[in-house]
């Protein structure tokens, strides 16, 4: 069973299933706005990236301003002697106090993308970056192509192998992968409950990978939110939920998204997957270019969701039954 993919036209080669590093960041701030996902245990987010890479995992995705840089210090650390075995994916665009963990605006220019590259290299404790990416989710596209021969000038220089954007607009990709000749990847929110096909189109178009953000939804894809699950904590992004993150309201999933789940969990895990592997096992159906990064903050859950490797995508039957029960739902046809 192939468990490796490639990442875009770069060529390289990375795990079908990566690990997001946005959890094990820790607390980040927007005034009173959370924007982290609490407090971490650093030793247990070393072991779970331990684990990963032991478990297959070679594709590891991180930013600049996650735990105001924190979740890059973790994972170098992490990956000090392991750095061959890791494909290192890092952002930048959100400057943030490193002090007082709290966010400070945004910056697309040319020279903070070359500054906060350094500091990315610094933290990581490598000399270059396999794909760095503007996590500008909005940013106008003219802004965005300013950078693009900020980019490749950085490739030439050897500090970074590839770049992409961080967006979930398909023409904003389209016009940037068309600009840069080294763009090889978008990452997008991408996941059983909420599909980008435009922007899956764009990634045929030209070569690109798909790297999937949001994967299980934040965690309501997973065991978890199962019966009547906790509230989260007022220093988690899901406990005081901003505008952007639909999944939950007073830090509990709402009812129509824990509906929908519970429509298709039983086609998702009928051939002995748990809830999370069958919506991961969904995303390596649903296109050959797709990257789900779910995020990871203990072994437990990196053992959960590299085991879907074993499982390999969603079967075909399986994949069009949870395509005919969603499209229900939205009152519209399934995809082909």
């Amino acid at each position: 069973m192939t468990t490796t993919r490639r990442l875009g036209r770069s060529g390289i080669e990375v795990s079908a299933i990566g690990m997001g590093c946005w959890a094990i960041g820790g607390p980040l701030w927007d005034g009173e706005q959370p924007l982290g996902w609490g407090e971490v245990d650093d030793d247990e987010s070393i072991r779970t990236i331990h684990r990963a890479l032991d478990l297959g995992a070679t594709l590891f995705d991180t930013s600049s301003n996650y735990g105001a840089g924190h979740s890059e210090r973790v994972l170098g650390r992490a990956l000090a002697g392991r750095r061959d075995r890791a494909v290192i994916a890092t952002k930048f665009g959100y400057p943030t106090d490193e002090a007082t963990r709290q966010a400070t605006g945004e910056d697309a220019s040319p020279a903070y993308a070359r500054r906060s590259l350094e500091d990315s290299l610094r933290r990581l404790g490598t000399d270059y970056i396999d794909l760095y990416q503007l996590h500008l989710n909005g940013l106008p596209v003219p802004a965005a192509l300013d950078l693009v021969g900020t980019l490749e000038d950085l490739v030439g220089q050897g500090k970074i192998r590839a770049y992409g954007w961080s967006t979930d607009d398909p023409g904003s990709a389209r016009a940037f992968a068309a600009a840069g000749p080294h763009c090889t990847a978008i990452q997008h929110d991408q996941s059983v409950l909420r599909d980008n096909a435009a922007m899956l189109a764009v990634c045929d178009e030209f070569d690109l990978a798909s790297l999937n953000r949001g994967p299980l939804a934040m965690g309501l894809l997973t065991a978890k939110y199962q019966g009547t699950p906790a509230a989260r904590g007022g220093d988690d992004v899901r406990g005081i939920a901003p505008e952007w993150l639909p999944w939950f309201s007073g830090g509990v999933p709402r009812a129509e998204w824990a509906d929908r789940v519970a429509r298709v969990r039983a086609v998702l895990t009928a051939d002995g997957r748990t809830l999370a592997q069958g919506a991961l096992g969904w995303l390596l159906a649903r296109s050959e270019r797709t990257l789900p990064i779910p995020g990871c903050r203990t072994v437990a859950q990196a053992e959960e969701n590299l085991g879907t490797l074993a499982y390999g995508p969603l079967p075909d039957a399986a994949f069009a039954e949870v395509e005919r029960l969603l499209a229900e739902l939205r009152g519209a046809p399934a995809h082909a």
